[in-house]
């Protein structure tokens, strides 16, 4: 049986270093060994959409991607073996996008490790909004030590 648990936004800050204004998990569904599922709100408040577009907001595709990103860097980080380090995208492949996203939806994103050797795996992932898949992609991710922080 695989532990499932959910994460606060505060417990994945513990885990991944990213901070407003790039910071797009509200919180982790379940997690398992090689699988999780976070969630992100969408909401007009943010200031991507004063540009992208007046009018017609819509969430960037880049930003569904950096969000999938950012909950494979979870998964892996959560690893006793990678804690205290740093998860790099490799690589994006076959990434499609098959509707927008708008403020006021729930994007939920899973991300799936489907080969790990080393430091170095591939995964694949999606985002949905109301079970309708959204974005799909394939990952390839190095995990590397954390660079040294300056003030």
């Amino acid at each position: 049986m695989t532990k499932k648990y959910a994460m606060t936004a505060t417990e994945v800050m513990e885990v991944i270093p990213n901070r407003y204004p790039i910071m797009f998990i509200d919180y982790v569904d379940e997690i398992s060994e090689n699988k999780i599922v976070a969630t992100k709100n969408v909401t007009i408040n943010e200031e991507v959409f004063n540009g992208h577009f007046p009018g017609n907001p819509t969430f960037p595709g880049v930003l569904i991607l950096e969000s999938l990103a950012q909950a494979g860097s979870i998964l892996i980080l959560k690893k006793e073996e990678f804690q205290g380090k740093m998860a790099y995208i490799g690589a994006i492949d076959k990434a499609k996008f098959r509707q927008k996203v708008t403020p006021g939806d729930v994007m939920k994103l899973e991300f799936e490790i489907t080969k790990f050797r080393g430091k170095v795996g591939t995964a694949d992932a999606a985002a949905y909004v109301d079970g309708k898949k959204v974005t799909t992609c394939q990952f390839t991710f190095i995990v590397d030590e954390a660079a040294e922080q300056t003030n």
